[in-house]
């Protein structure tokens, strides 16, 4: 057992994983203490759960940045070190050849939105950062200034699917829409794309005729609260590794991707 970690959390809703998290800290299951809890969302119920625990708290509003944008965009300026050109450079959460004017904005917006959440964690220094249901996807622009190590990331989340099946927003609701017999959840390491970085763990669970997309939650939430404190202590253990693999194909093509290594 080394120090504590000092973990911080961003959050969009309830925060049933955010609780799982303190829980887990609180219990000794984790060496770590939570030492701020973010929202892009002034009304979500995690903020209310993080005072409960007299952690520090504090919201950036996302909604009012883009609506500003929207507004009145002469007036509202990205931050003095945003280069769009090597923002959409580095991305994957837009095709290249999708509407530049809408990708303009969603990465001018967001790096406004960003900034301010960098200025905000700058006052409660973190080891790693967790999204606990934080319904923003991370750019570019936040990433490589959280993750000052790229071969030593920071950001943490949890996915509701068997990743790299059903990426998004929905990840229980397609996999029950798919009629897949086997769900579970995903905590995975942040990159520049959408649910597409490296995989740390994976529960999975059985899927049955009876079973409605109720129940498919239900299942996936118990699990959940289960893998991503597991998830944070093997950080904490210092016991994740990433790696870059190439493998080639046999169409003689070279398959590279980076992956995470948990060591004894």
């Amino acid at each position: 057992m080394g120090n504590k970690i000092k973990i911080g959390a961003l959050v969009s809703g309830g925060g049933t994983n955010l609780q799982a998290i303190i829980d887990s800290c609180i219990s000794g299951k984790v060496d770590g203490e939570m030492v701020f809890v973010g929202s892009d969302n002034p009304g979500a119920g995690g903020l209310k759960r993080g005072e409960k625990h007299s952690i520090p708290t504090f919201v950036v509003d996302y909604k009012k940045i883009i609506h500003g944008y929207k507004e009145k965009p002469e007036q509202t300026m990205p931050p003095e070190d945003f280069d769009l050109d090597e923002i959409l450079s580095k991305q994957h959460l837009f095709p290249s050849e999708s509407d530049s004017k809408r990708r303009r904005q969603y990465f001018i917006t967001r790096a406004i939105a960003e900034a301010e959440l960098l200025k905000k964690i700058h006052n409660h220094p973190v080891d790693l950062l967790v999204l606990a249901g934080f319904m923003r996807n991370l750019t570019p622009y936040f990433i490589d200034r959280f993750n000052t190590d790229p071969d030593h990331p920071r950001i943490m989340n949890i996915h509701p699917a068997l990743l790299p099946a059903f990426p998004g927003v929905d990840g229980y609701g397609d996999t029950f829409r798919y009629g897949a017999k086997v769900g579970g959840c995903t905590v995975h390491f942040i990159d520049y794309g959408e649910d597409s970085g490296p995989i740390i763990g994976q529960k999975a669970f059985s899927i049955t005729s009876d079973d409605t997309i109720e129940a498919i939650k239900e299942k996936g939430l118990r699990l959940e609260w289960e893998l991503y404190p597991e998830c944070i202590q093997l950080f904490a253990q210092r016991r994740l590794k990433t790696v870059k693999m190439a493998y080639r194909l046999e169409n003689g093509k070279i398959y590279s991707k980076t992956i995470v290594k948990i060591s004894k």
